[in-house]
């Protein structure tokens, strides 16, 4: 994935950082990669002005506006992860230009007859995040004692996970210690360059395939992989429990969105207080290995900063936990947990 250095992100019509959150983060994590964003109602602004980041990229209306691009990426993760219908167009258009076009969505490009040929005429690359090979199960063993496993774990999906887990990695890292970010899903996959999306893994294989990711990284002095889902989300639990049982992480970093009063896609089920998130996460953990909750990651998005960091002080006298928005607080206090929890452990 980090061979395309000139991409223009396909979000038409989806501009909020919950559906187009593969957008915001290469706009976040990749911005000197990026050429444009493709989104015909904000064409003629900056991403900046659209996305609240990206700076100076333009936002286009069509791929001709974008000379030199080298992929398209579909830019959003909905529900279900269906490309929508009015996209093709767009898409046939980018493998006509011989642009690869890269998707993390459900529905593989590859298995689309009309893309198949237009790429075949075009000498262009179809890119599914999502496919993989994964065919081993878990065997618990060969895991490497000295390396700090880390997880971001969530009350709920798209609360920010992803974002928090490349946030410590690298607060670890300016702190002199040797972390990884490990992705699991398509978007962390695009941030990256490596990694695999569990979600559509089969289900056996499922903690099998996290274990190779640790035993794949396991050289650095830490990971920090990536979460999925939630153990409360009756459509994605399998997934967090795999990667839970997977990976059998040291210490977990709780992550939710603030002010949100009800499951993601399902309006009629209330969230779960936080304190029983971490007693049900730490208890599945601890069917494994050792583990604990060692802070939390508040999601503030569209948040006043006076009512983030009040959120924050809350949380934290609540869980008796450090607390802070790695986005607008930097990632300083995650990054000293995982620190205390390496030296209490010995790693």
């Amino acid at each position: 994935m980090k061979q395309f250095r000139r991409m223009v992100v396909l979000t038409d019509g989806h501009v909020d950082p919950e559906t187009a959150k593969t957008a915001f983060c290469l706009l976040r994590y990749r911005a000197d990669d990026v050429a444009a964003v493709l989104d015909r109602q904000s064409a003629g602004k900056t991403c900046r002005e659209v996305f609240g980041l990206g700076g100076s990229i333009p936002v286009v209306e069509s791929l001709k506006d974008a000379e030199g691009a080298d992929a398209l990426v579909i830019g959003i993760a909905p529900p279900g992860g269906k490309i929508p219908q009015r996209w093709r167009p767009i898409i046939l258009e980018a493998l006509a230009r011989r642009m690869s076009v890269v998707s993390g969505l459900h529905d593989f490009l590859r298995d689309d007859a009309e893309f198949c040929r237009a790429a075949e005429r075009g000498g262009a690359r179809l890119v599914d995040l999502r496919d993989n090979t994964e065919r081993d199960v878990a065997r618990r063993k060969g895991f490497r004692e000295k390396c700090l496993r880390l997880h971001t774990i969530g009350n709920d999906c798209c609360s920010g996970k992803m974002v928090a887990a490349v946030e410590l990695a690298r607060g670890m890292v300016c702190a002199g210690i040797d972390a990884r970010f490990v992705a699991t899903g398509q978007t962390g996959m695009l941030v990256s360059g490596a990694g695999c999306a569990v979600d559509r893994v089969i289900a056996d294989f499922l903690a099998g395939a996290v274990e190779n990711l640790v035993l794949a990284n396991q050289r650095h002095e830490a990971i920090v992989v990536e979460g999925q889902g939630s153990l409360f989300h009756p459509r994605y639990s399998c997934v967090a429990l795999g990667l839970l049982h997977g990976l059998m992480p040291d210490g977990l970093v709780l992550c939710y969105t603030m002010e949100r009063k009800a499951l993601y896609g399902m309006e009629h089920i209330s969230m779960p207080a936080l304190e029983r998130v971490v007693e049900f996460y730490e208890s599945a953990a601890r069917l494994m290995h050792p583990c604990r909750v060692i802070a939390v990651a508040v999601n503030g998005v569209g948040r006043a900063a006076e009512a983030v960091a009040a959120e924050c002080e809350r949380t934290e006298a609540r869980l008796g936990l450090p607390a802070c928005d790695p986005i607008r607080h930097g990632p300083d206090k995650l990054v000293n947990a995982a620190v205390r929890l390496r030296k209490e452990l010995g790693k």
